[in-house]
């Protein structure tokens, strides 16, 4: 079996199978109990000193 037949089955069966659960994955990372505190403080992050300016010595502004 030459190389490239042997890449292209492998990459249309268990590579394919290796995405669908790496995609199925992320989607459950995202989606689990408890991550709606990290996802929309990352979302309010940009307007996080909306009302004043960031102080020089703020850890953030790094």
């Amino acid at each position: 079996m030459e190389t490239y037949s042997l890449l292209r089955q492998l990459a249309d069966s268990w590579v394919l199978l290796l995405l669908t659960l790496f995609f199925v994955g992320v989607v459950l990372f995202v989606f689990r109990p408890g991550a709606r505190r990290a996802q929309k403080d990352a979302a309010e992050s940009i307007f996080r000193h909306e009302t004043r300016p960031a102080e020089a010595d703020d850890k953030e502004s790094r």
